[in-house]
């Protein structure tokens, strides 16, 4: 097998990663050796690792400064409508080397670094994951942030800027155990702290009816510090920012009945305010309705929404005087982007500023409102569907609740002339829920109060507006849109798998980096030997760097010739990691039970993680956990089948195994699963996916043509016939001989010696709890897993449908999904404008069209 080429080496060869030039390197290494000098005169005479990455990143960032202050004067100057996302997560993972990249300076770098004496990788791994989201949904945010920045659009992303942020997992003896994830211990080399914007986020109090109008008084406040980080655009010297804010208390400590006691404790109580931005709540796909949650999702939109209207007010005239003073044109200037009903508030805060403080009319406010925001719908699952209490939301914001029963009291009376008589209608579409504890229906308020809905891939899309809020889009079709999700090259090729970036740049040119639906090109290769080997190669080199990872990190051998089938994303039961598990097992019976050769030698690896709370997904990790102890220390079995699992998934993990893997498990049951994003990641790096016809799988298949993808199991149709009939675990359970034994082995503790009954609780939920439905789906899963085996096992053909397959992926780019929410809901246009860098005139702009021009 051949020694792969080094990153470093692979990154030579690249142009689309910028030229080396040699006075790039030479001011590269200039701005490392100053800015590496400060850090020791400043601390000490000894350098370490982590000095030499502050350096670099620090090199980089001055690179960045001044394209970010060009861009937001552009800005400033042409006053473009401006989009705003957000978003209560963005896992951004690690900045640097995409930085470099998106600047064109990764090979500069790298040659500088090299000429230094030091590894680039090395300091490259020094950084720490900003890992401020659960999974999809703030990986998206941080996607649509990079395309927003390459399309030049004017775009901010608004969120919190978590202290901890997704805690760090650890398997100890199988079991997951989470770590605080104290990501700015190091401090962090691409924020800038803005305390000239600080502003008041106000929470509790009371309503005041005055003759000049409604007052909330007496309130507690919060002061919300921002702190901005730069998104440059990819080689289009457009940097945009992400402000995330951090809770402050104020210092105002009332000091007339002063003694040391009180003003201790009135220090010690500042923990209380500050703890707003303390920490990422875990949980995914499921509902918590905890005051603090509240509390996060009120000041992010509460400070986002000041820092809006003070743009708004301002920008046209380049300076900070508040001079613009009607609000007509707020809804041509301002587009707001709900992700997920987490920044719900948003629509009665604005409606609070608008009738409050700028005393605008009912209809006038609610007007401006409803254009401005549109809303992301993220999932189907009633769980995590937020449903506020009402007492809750009167004692935190009782000015809100009055807003939110004024909505709800004039939707309702539309709905009633609408609707005469319905009363079961206005039941189902009352913003207020009255069975039980009287609730906010959250999903409800957002498309109530924005002009655009929108799912995010068609058959999601379609399950929105058909079944969930089938209601609503009767009443307003036209409201509800499908915006399949996407995710960006430049992080999810350029940047974690360089041979194969430069392969299909030999091959048709490098503008796929920002147009990726020139990939279809590779068609045209398919049937080509030379490009058949060289991308077998390229997986065949990221697998083997994959493996040297693992044995340093996990102290396991595997061997890089045998198939790598790859779970990753959290875990959840109706992702459906137990079905993975069943086949895991099937597959070591069949090993035993089958004499030797084995089908296809076959590395399962599960990498997953968990929310603290979520007691049965931890049973899961521990069912795999021993499954993968029995199997990986069977002699009889030896290297033939071996299961991992990774502990602590997260951004930088993800760029280091999706591009080593060659099959991708998407096997949530059909019609659960609202998009996945993952499934774009492997088919893009050349993994052939194994999936459910759910979620984004659909147009996958339909890109790339489903004998092209192994599809198996129940359509959505099939699982409401299911559900109509009745579903009987037991009966799976004595047709299917094979699924028999697994479970009876889970349950007589085969896999659990010294505690037998370890399990029981996960058997229990699979007979008699399983809304998804697991058996239903085991025995074409394992069959489809046959398929793939006898595919794999004829590598030339394997590589044919993989070429297949990246060729087909160029839909899946976020720059495609941006683009449509540009057009159909927000009301903007990309720009191939490029804003001069700082050495050259301002005036030397290379393309005339105003950025976000009006649709």
């Amino acid at each position: 097998m051949s020694k792969p080429l080094t990153d470093q080496e692979k990154r030579k060869q690249i142009s689309i990663r910028g030229i080396v030039g040699v006075e790039n390197v030479s001011e590269l290494k200039k701005g490392f050796n100053r800015h590496l000098h400060f850090t020791l005169v400043k601390d000490r005479n000894v350098s370490t690792t982590r000095d030499y990455y502050f350096a670099l990143a620090h090199t980089v960032r001055d690179h960045l400064v001044g394209r970010w202050i060009r861009t937001q004067q552009y800005y400033y100057e042409k006053d473009p409508k401006r989009t705003y996302y957000l978003s209560l997560e963005f896992y951004m993972g690690r900045t640097l080397q995409n930085t470099m990249i998106n600047l064109g300076l990764q090979n500069a770098c790298d040659e500088a670094i090299y000429q230094i004496g030091l590894d680039i990788e090395e300091l490259e791994e020094m950084e720490e994951d900003a890992g401020l989201g659960n999974g999809g949904l703030g990986r998206l945010a941080a996607c649509f942030l990079d395309s927003m920045a390459t399309l030049g659009l004017a775009a901010y992303g608004y969120g919190i800027r978590y202290e901890y942020g997704i805690f760090n997992q650890k398997i100890k003896d199988g079991w997951q155990v989470e770590e605080a994830d104290d990501w700015l211990r190091h401090g962090n080399p691409w924020e800038k702290a803005r305390p000239e914007y600080m502003l008041p986020v106000h929470f509790y109090g009371r309503v005041e009816n005055t003759k000049t109008g409604v007052r909330w008084v007496d309130t507690q406040v919060v002061l919300a510090m921002p702190y901005d980080t730069p998104v440059p655009g990819y080689m289009n010297n457009t940097v945009n920012t992400m402000r995330l804010w951090s809770a402050r208390a104020p210092n105002d400590f009332n000091l007339r009945d002063f003694n040391v006691g009180d003003y201790i404790q009135a220090v010690l109580d500042r923990n209380l305010a500050e703890n707003i931005s303390r920490v990422l709540y875990p949980n995914d796909n499921f509902f918590e309705g905890k005051e603090l949650r509240l509390k996060q999702e009120y000041f992010v939109v509460a400070a986002s929404l000041q820092d809006i209207i003070r743009r708004f007010k301002a920008s046209r005239f380049g300076c900070r005087d508040s001079v613009r003073t009607g609000f007509d044109a707020f809804p041509d200037k301002v587009a707001i982007q709900l992700n997920d009903t987490h920044p719900a508030l948003g629509i009665p805060e604005l409606m609070r500023i608008f009738l409050d403080i700028e005393k605008l009319p009912w209809d006038k406010a609610w007007e401006i409102t409803k254009k401005t925001f549109a809303y992301t719908n993220h999932t189907v699952l009633p769980e995590a569907l937020e449903r506020w209490p009402v007492d809750l939301v009167e004692k935190l914001l009782p000015r809100h609740l009055q807003i939110i029963y004024e909505i709800n009291q004039r939707h309702m009376d539309r709905i009633a002339t609408l609707y005469p008589g319905d009363l079961d209608r206005l039941r189902r579409m009352s913003l207020i829920e009255e069975d039980g504890i009287k609730r906010i229906n959250m999903a409800h308020l957002c498309i109530v109060g924005s002009h655009a809905v929108n799912g995010v891939a068609r058959i999601h899309s379609e399950i929105v507006k058909n079944e969930v809020f089938k209601d609503f889009s009767e009443l307003e079709p036209t409201k509800f849109q499908n915006k399949t999700n996407g995710i960006t090259p430049r992080r999810w090729l350029l940047l974690c798998n360089p041979g194969l970036a430069e392969l299909i740049a030999e091959k048709i040119g490098e503008d796929y980096v920002k147009d990726l639906s020139q990939l279809s090109k590779l068609n045209k290769y398919v049937n080509d030997n030379i490009f058949i080997r060289d991308v077998s190669k390229v997986k065949e080199e990221n697998k083997i760097k994959f493996v040297q990872y693992l044995e340093k990190e996990y102290k396991m051998k595997l061997n890089p010739s045998s198939m790598f089938d790859v779970q990753v994303k959290r875990i959840h039961e109706y992702k459906r990691q137990l079905l993975n598990c069943l086949h895991i097992i099937t597959m070591y019976n069949r090993k035993y039970r089958d004499p030797p050769p084995f089908p296809v030698e076959c590395a399962a690896k599960i990498y997953s993680f968990t929310a603290p709370g979520y007691h049965m997904a931890k049973m899961i990790i521990k069912l795999i956990t021993s499954v993968g102890e029995i199997v990986n220390n069977d002699p009889v079995i030896g290297n033939k089948l071996k299961v991992i699992y990774l502990e602590n998934y997260r951004v930088s993990l993800a760029e280091k195994v999706i591009p080593a893997t060659d099959l991708s498990e998407q096997i949530s049951t059909a019609g659960t699963e609202a998009s996945g994003t993952g499934n774009m990641k492997f088919m893009l790096n050349g993994a052939l996916t194994i999936g459910t016809m759910d979620g984004a799988n659909v147009e996958m298949a339909e890109e790339a043509g489903e004998e092209n993808l192994f599809i198996f199991g129940m359509r959505i149709n099939d699982v409401a016939e299911l559900d109509k009939k009745g579903y009987n675990a037991q009966e799976y359970y004595h047709r299917l001989p094979e699924l028999k034994q697994v479970i009876d082995q889970i349950q007589s503790g085969f896999f659990s010696p010294s505690k037998p009954d370890l399990f029981k609780e996960v058997v229990d939920m699979l007979f008699y709890h399983d809304r998804f439905k697991v058996f239903a789906d085991y025995e074409a899963y394992v069959k489809c897993q046959e398929r793939v085996s006898a595919l794999y096992k004829n590598p030339k053909e394997w590589t044919k449908v993989v070429i297949k397959n990246i060729a087909a992926s160029g839909k899946f780019s976020s720059d495609r999904t941006i683009k449509e929410y540009a057009k159909d809901i927000w009301g903007v246009e990309p720009s191939d404008l490029k804003i001069p860098p700082p050495n050259e005139p301002r005036d030397a702009i290379e393309d005339t069209k105003p950025a976000n021009a009006k649709a």
